[in-house]
């Protein structure tokens, strides 16, 4: 049986280490972080999500600050709004002094989501899609500011579980900007060995069933079968799919890419769907959100 990577108590072992470092530059130089959640339109995913990191938020001492635009916002004043922030580095509250960098939690279909990230300052984009902090990514010997959350978590994962990367060969099903693509890099740059397997990838199950880790994140549920996978490998599933379920109040229960059932008989090392890589995204976010501080206060 698989042993089960908890990403909920890995996320919070790692919340109070942020919280300790908020505190001591609270005590140090009386600021503490901020993040500026921007988010277009009132779509449910997507206030749940901003309620999570909120509360998150305040579970370390980060000030949260959401800035809420309506649907129909044009992209030009998203824009602005972002330059707004990008021009003020200080967001004052009661006390103290708040620095803010900048999510963009949700934007609206009419707007180009190239042109608003494109304006993102590079020194506030937690998120880590800018294109110079994905640019600094794809290249040997660069460092990005930031990282996008959910492929960085996906590799604290692994980091703080003990398993090594390095010579390993690893698999990454799915190709998003989001995901697939940004934690292929990552991999690479820990040393292993990179396969991308996507949509028109023949035959997919032959190539990750050679893989010691697997990186799940095509966006189909239950995809990968436990047949598909290698005795013993490390499986990090980032799907997150609903499937009908009388049996549950909502009526659908929460699944992944990897057929859970069928992949702890045969995997090594497996993530839940909820419960794994999920938190990890939120933590990560929050770290990065310290990090950027940081530079900005300890100057």
């Amino acid at each position: 049986m698989a042993k089960i990577i908890d990403g909920k108590a890995i996320a919070k072992e790692i919340h109070g280490e942020i919280a300790n470092e908020v505190r001591s530059l609270s005590e140090k130089y009386g600021k503490v972080p901020g993040l500026a959640v921007v988010i277009v339109g009132m779509r449910k995913d997507s206030q749940s999500y901003v309620r999570m990191k909120r509360k998150a938020c305040a579970e370390v001492g980060i000030k949260s600050l959401d800035l809420d635009l309506p649907e129909d916002v044009s992209e030009a004043e998203v824009i602005a709004t972002v330059h707004e922030l990008n021009a003020n580095p200080d967001v004052h509250g009661s006390s103290p002094s708040l620095y803010s960098p900048l999510d963009l939690a949700s934007l609206a279909k009419h707007i180009n989501e190239e042109n608003v990230l494109s304006e993102i300052s590079i020194e506030k984009d937690v998120d880590g899609f800018h294109p110079l902090n994905i640019g600094k990514l794809a290249m040997k010997g660069r460092e990005p500011l930031f990282m996008p959350c959910t492929p960085k978590g996906c590799l604290e994962l692994l980091s703080r579980s003990g398993i090594s990367t390095k010579g390993k060969r690893a698999v990454v099903v799915g190709r998003s900007n989001i995901v697939g693509l940004p934690v292929a890099l990552l991999l690479q740059k820990a040393d292993a060995t990179v396969t991308i397997v996507h949509s028109r990838t023949p035959d997919p199950e032959k190539i990750i069933c050679e893989a010691d880790i697997v990186i799940a994140a095509a966006g189909q549920a239950m995809m990968i079968k436990g047949d598909w996978l290698k005795p013993g490998a490390v499986v990090i599933d980032v799907g997150t799919n609903s499937v009908d379920d009388p049996s549950r109040k909502t009526g659908y229960r929460l699944v992944g890419d990897v057929d859970f059932e069928e992949a702890s008989k045969v995997a090594g090392w497996l993530t839940p769907v909820p419960g794994g890589v999920g938190p990890m995204t939120v933590a990560m976010l929050l770290k990065n959100t310290l990090d950027g501080a940081k530079r900005k206060i300890i100057q």
